[in-house]
């Protein structure tokens, strides 16, 4: 079989790369740096899931920070609310943090998505946005567990046959306070109101 001289194996690749669907970090825009709250904002729609801290009650760790890691989603893809949504059941040991005491911190970054990676960022790297939300966590009911729902179950949709005997609910995250480290120069904070004011996406007019 005769190999494929260079110009032709170029251009079949082309056809071949052309007919992918488009890879995430094509449909990456982040925000400039600079616009720290639309940052954070961006992060926290575009991740899936969430290291979440809490003060354990657990022996033989008794009041040390405990992390573990949870699915998360602040709205159906495309439609960012900022509020970190889980779905949650009492049997997990860190929900029984909770109960004794809300208060948590939340850890996400791009590095949970492919970008960092195809950009060549160490998940340390500054330049791989990561945000820390300071809150607590609460349950939610009505309307606003409606949108959980919906929320989680596009985005998590093994969710849905859970087992119903684990007696799962829904929460959000309360933020209190955002931290951003998206660039040089140390990390940046942003208040809860600047955070749900910002767009994580630039509207089209």
């Amino acid at each position: 079989m005769t190999p494929l001289q260079p110009p032709v194996y170029a251009l079949l690749l082309g056809l071949f790369l052309a007919s992918l669907p488009a890879t995430s970090s094509r449909r990456f825009r982040i925000p400039p740096h600079d616009q720290v709250a639309r940052v954070a904002r961006f992060v926290a729609h575009q991740v899936d899931w969430a290291s979440m801290a809490t003060i354990s009650t657990h022996k033989p760790v008794v009041g040390q920070p405990f992390s573990n890691a949870f699915s998360m989603s602040d709205g159906p893809e495309g439609s960012s609310s900022g509020v970190p949504y889980m779905y949650l059941t009492r049997m997990e040991i860190s929900v029984q943090d909770l109960e004794v005491n809300p208060q948590a911190s939340l850890s996400m970054s791009l590095a949970q998505t492919d970008y960092c990676r195809q950009q060549g960022f160490d998940p340390q790297s500054p330049l791989c946005a990561h945000i820390i939300l300071s809150g607590s966590v609460m349950e939610v009911n009505g309307t606003e567990a409606e949108f959980a729902k919906k929320a989680l179950f596009t985005r998590h949709p093994e969710m849905i046959d859970w087992p119903t005997d684990h007696n799962w609910f829904f929460a959000k995250f309360n933020i209190t306070q955002v931290w951003v480290l998206d660039y040089f120069g140390g990390v940046k904070t942003v208040t809860p109101e600047e955070y749900f004011q910002a767009e994580p996406y630039r509207k089209h007019h």
